[in-house]
């Protein structure tokens, strides 16, 4: 990792935003998984346990990016935890909420390769690719539910 993609504040920047989303997410999604078990959704609880560890898994990398570049991780703001009445409305959160993650990290994507930084690029890129899955997923979901 070359000394000005360390020391870059725009790339910690990102790297402190999609930590304090991946934290917001992991919430989300962990309060959505208590909410619809409540509800007798057992398997969709399930589901959104896995993508909270999903998210958390996210979470972890970022933190070893920042601690790699010398900084201290710092989730700024959690997101306040949106709900809704049924499964259906809780999955458009979700995929509003995906949705900017993934606009983050192609935002960020976009700032490595226009600087030249390979390592942070593919870093971002694999966390984008990740997310435009999740949104892939919850697009089927929403449209399997609607009908």
């Amino acid at each position: 990792m070359n000394q000005s993609a360390m020391s870059d504040q725009q790339v910690l920047g990102y790297l402190g935003r999609a930590l304090s989303l991946e934290l917001s997410a992991v919430q989300l999604y962990t309060t959505q998984s208590r909410l619809v078990a409540n509800w007798g959704l057992v398997q969709e609880a399930e589901n959104f346990k896995s993508e909270a560890r999903e998210e958390m898994e996210h979470a972890d990398r970022i933190i070893g990016r920042m601690l790699a570049k010398g900084v201290a991780p710092n989730a700024s703001q959690l997101r306040p935890v949106k709900l809704g009445p049924d499964l259906l409305s809780l999955l458009r959160i979700n995929q509003a909420f995906e949705t900017e993650l993934v606009k983050l990290y192609h935002d960020a994507v976009i700032y490595c390769a226009a600087k030249r930084y390979p390592d942070d690029k593919t870093f971002f890129q694999a966390l984008l690719e990740e997310e435009q899955q999740h949104v892939k997923e919850l697009t089927a979901w929403i449209e399997n539910l609607s009908g």
